[in-house]
């Protein structure tokens, strides 16, 4: 698992250590290392990892290791983000908050959320803004204006959960 925020680590690892052999790490160097030394089975990759891309990470470790799940998970997630992420090697494409349960029933097929539902008009919005921001290259002063809102209005967005679909 691999995740700049090292509450989101802890938590997964306790619950994967119950009953699977769990390696973390905080950056995309770690995470490679890591890899090498021990091949993982399944890597879970947060999309932002600091100043560093969880796609480039995944593009790089499926290389290295092409029988390797690669599951990238993230709150500011999009459709864009998940073609991208599909197209460097990710088998699946989740959304922050995700329990290790949700993540083991998705690689399984016992979960539903292959079906295409309508994404209601918060999740739509939430989307959008992401992908400005994308375009944007993460600038928030520059994806504001885009938006045609005070930069403030956005960081408070932005602090809220990701919508579920």
């Amino acid at each position: 698992m691999v995740d700049d925020d090292q509450l989101v680590l802890s938590s997964f690892r306790r619950r994967i250590e119950a009953s699977y052999t769990a390696l973390t790490a905080t950056n995309a160097t770690t995470a490679r290392s890591l890899a090498r030394q021990r091949p993982p089975d399944l890597a879970i990759v947060d999309l932002n990892l600091g100043r560093e891309s969880g796609i480039e990470l995944m593009r790089s470790l499926k290389t290295e290791h092409p029988s390797t799940i690669m599951v990238l998970i993230s709150g500011w997630a999009s459709i864009d983000n998940a073609v991208v992420a599909v197209r460097a090697g990710a088998d699946h494409v989740l959304q922050k908050p995700v329990t290790f349960t949700e993540i083991l029933s998705r690689i399984d097929g016992t979960s539903n959320g292959n079906e295409v539902e309508t994404p209601t008009l918060e999740r739509a919005e939430w989307e959008h803004i992401s992908r400005v921001i994308s375009d944007c290259s993460g600038n928030l002063s520059l994806a504001a204006r885009r938006l045609g809102v005070y930069r403030s209005t956005l960081q408070r967005r932005l602090r809220k959960y990701a919508p579920r679909v």
